[in-house]
C-alpha cells in the first residue's frame, strides 16, 4: 500500500522524485493520514488500512465527499481514488482537530452542534442508508471468514440489544449524517472557521447518531452533554429522543467492537480498543433494561 500511496503521489503531481513522507503523522482509527509538504503547500495524504476494502464503498464515499465538499463542510479534495482508497486533501492551514482543543468547551459544542445541523437539514440526500445493523452483519462475516472468534456472551447480548430496539425506538427519519463523529474528525482554524471531515461512513441515518456519537466519543460530562443538546435541539430534547440516544450509543458500541476485531484478526493493535468498548457495551446494555432513569452522563463512562 506504501509503494501505491508514493505511485499515486508521483502522478498526480507529475514528479517521480517525490517520496512518500510518513514523519507527520495526522491521525486515524481506519486509515492512516500523514502531512506532506509537496511544491511549496502542504497536503493530508490518507493511506487506507487494513481490510478497509471490504468494509467501506469507496465509490459511495467519494460522492458524498463530493456532496459535502459543495456544502463548504469538507476539507478540499484534490485526488480520490475510488479502488484503493487512497486520498489527497488540501491540508487546513493553522488548524487543530477539537480533540486536541477541548471536545467539551462551550465555543466546540456549539461549532460542532452548527456542523451537525448544517449535514442535517441540508436539502442534499446521500445515495446509500447506514444501517447499522447491515454494517455489523457484514462485520460479523468478516471475523468468520478470517476465522475470528466472538466473545462468549455476544450472541446474547447483542440480542438483547436488538430487542430492545424493536420494543422501544418506533420512530426514525433519514437525513444525511456522517456517522463517525469522533471529535478527531472536526476540525477549526485559527480564523474559527470549522469542518468536519472523513466522510467515509456517511450516508442516510437517524441524525441522533450523529449527536449520540459525538456525546460517546468525546466522553463528554453532565453538564456538556446538556449544554450539547441544548444547541443542536434548541431545548433539552423529549424523553423519547433521549432514549434513542441511548440506543445508539449501545449499538455504537457494539458496532466498533466488531470493527475493531477484524483490525485485530488482521494483526493490528486494536484489542484493549476492542475490550474498552465491548466492556462499556455490557455495562449499558444491563443497566438500561433495569434502570428506568440510567443517564446519557452513566452511559458515557
Amino acid at each position: 500500500m506504501e509503494e501505491l500511496v508514493e505511485k499515486k503521489l508521483r502522478l498526480v503531481f507529475n514528479d517521480d522524485n517525490i517520496k512518500f513522507d510518513k514523519s507527520c503523522f495526522a491521525g486515524g482509527l481506519t486509515n492512516y493520514n500523514y502531512i506532506m509538504e509537496i511544491k511549496g503547500t502542504k497536503y493530508v495524504v490518507r493511506q487506507p488500512g487494513g481490510m478497509t476494502e471490504l468494509m467501506i464503498d469507496r465509490k459511495i464515499e467519494k460522492i458524498n465527499n463530493q456532496i459535502v465538499s459543495e456544502l463548504g463542510l469538507n476539507s478540499e479534495c484534490i485526488y480520490f481514488d475510488e479502488d484503493s482508497g487512497i486520498k489527497i486533501s488540501l491540508y487546513i492551514n493553522n488548524s487543530k482537530n477539537i480533540a486536541q482543543i477541548g471536545p467539551g468547551f462551550i465555543v466546540n459544542l456549539k461549532r460542532v452542534s452548527d456542523l451537525l445541523k448544517k449535514t442535517h437539514y441540508s436539502k442534499k440526500c446521500f445515495p446509500n442508508i447506514f444501517d447499522w445493523e447491515a454494517e455489523l452483519i457484514k462485520y460479523e462475516n468478516i471475523i468468520e471468514r478470517l476465522n475470528g472468534s466472538f466473545f462468549f456472551d455476544y450472541g446474547v447480548l447483542k440480542k438483547q440489544l436488538l430487542e430492545f430496539i424493536k420494543k422501544n425506538i418506533k420512530k426514525t427519519i433519514l437525513v444525511p449524517c456522517h456517522n463517525d463523529t469522533v471529535p478527531e474528525n472536526f476540525v477549526a482554524d485559527d480564523s474559527g472557521k470549522a469542518y468536519l471531515l472523513d466522510w467515509e461512513y456517511s450516508g442516510m441515518n437517524d441524525p441522533s447518531w450523529d449527536v449520540a456519537a459525538y456525546i460517546l466519543e468525546s466522553r463528554l460530562a453532565e453538564e456538556e452533554i446538556n449544554e450539547f443538546l441544548i444547541y443542536y435541539y434548541g431545548c433539552l430534547p423529549s424523553s423519547d429522543e433521549i432514549l434513542k440516544i441511548k440506543v445508539w450509543m449501545m449499538s455504537q458500541d457494539l458496532l466498533w467492537t466488531v470493527w475493531a476485531m477484524i483490525r485485530h484478526y488482521n494483526g493490528d493493535d486494536f484489542l484493549d480498543y476492542c475490550n474498552f468498548r465491548y466492556e462499556r457495551f455490557k455495562k449499558n446494555i444491563k443497566k438500561i433494561t433495569n434502570l428506568s432513569d440510567y443517564s446519557i452522563a452513566d452511559m458515557v463512562k
